[in-house]
């Protein structure tokens, strides 16, 4: 079964969407779209390092990510900036660090358009499986964290007065960011990485009544998009990355639609009236 191309393409597809879903509502939340695309330009750099001193490029994007995140916590306590000013900082730095990088290595021959696009038809069973275990140990810490990381989401204040100490669930979900970016951007590249990881918790977010149910949803969203990405490039012969996000766009689209269903349920739940809180951790 796997050796079809198109079989581990869904595949790997699938795994990514699964973990992007999660950590895309904690980026839609916490209003970090920005830290998002930071991340996905330092990748570049990862990949020019990883050519250099010829190690894995998966490790190489991690290892520049965590760094570049690491790096922005550092900023934001010492420096004067503001986050969206230091963001940029980083964002463009490490990208035009990458492609200084790239163009002083003359005797290598890369396919950039593929990092900057993705080639999710050209990935291998090892790639899957890096894909799915990856994934799954970045699902289980996230579960680990979500309770401290969602109540800092909602009262930073209230969580460190609960000794959830935010800070390092936060440290924690950085690193988390980038061991998604690291093992996705062979999928949609690193241009459409913070794409898939908006896009389809911005869809879910319209139909969600609560946190968890929102991270499903985004994660089903998600993996509906690869599958239809995938059948319309096939279909029409366009390129597999972009087609997997304009899928998830026409997703969105749909979501902001005006369905009678959502608007039946909100009526209903303004008739109940205000609800008895449960915690910084519940909705």
């Amino acid at each position: 079964m796997l050796d079809d191309f198109f079989t581990r393409a869904v595949l790997a597809g699938i795994g990514v969407a699964l973990v992007a879903g999660p950590l895309g509502c904690f980026i839609v939340w916490r209003r970090l779209a920005y830290f998002g695309d930071t991340l996905s330009h330092a990748a570049l750099l990862g990949v020019a390092l990883a050519f250099l001193f010829e190690i894995n490029i998966t490790l190489a994007v991690f290892a520049v990510s965590a760094c570049v995140s690491i790096a922005l916590l550092l900023l934001q306590k010492r420096a004067t900036l503001s986050s969206d000013a230091l963001l940029g900082l980083l964002a463009h730095s490490a990208l035009a660090l990458g492609l200084v990088v790239l163009a002083f290595m003359t005797w290598v021959r890369m396919d950039l358009m593929g990092f900057l696009f993705g080639d999710i038809l050209a990935v291998s069973r090892i790639d899957v499986g890096i894909i799915w275990l990856g994934g799954a140990i970045v699902l289980v810490i996230l579960a680990l964290i979500w309770r401290p990381f969602f109540a800092a989401t909602v009262n930073r204040e209230l969580a460190e007065a609960e000794n959830m100490n935010p800070d390092r669930a936060n440290i924690i979900f950085m690193l988390l960011m980038a061991a998604v970016i690291a093992i996705s951007m062979k999928i949609v590249g690193v241009l459409l990485i913070t794409a898939m990881l908006i896009i389809p918790a911005a869809a879910a977010r319209r139909f969600a009544s609560g946190p968890e149910q929102m991270a499903i949803l985004a994660a089903v969203i998600g993996a509906a998009s690869v599958v239809g990405g995938l059948f319309g490039s096939l279909e029409w012969d366009t390129p597999a990355g972009p087609s997997i996000v304009v899928a998830a766009l026409g997703l969105f689209v749909l979501s902001i639609l005006p369905w009678p269903a959502i608007h039946l349920r909100r009526r209903l739940d303004l008739d109940k009236g205000p609800q008895p809180q449960k915690g910084a951790g519940h909705e």
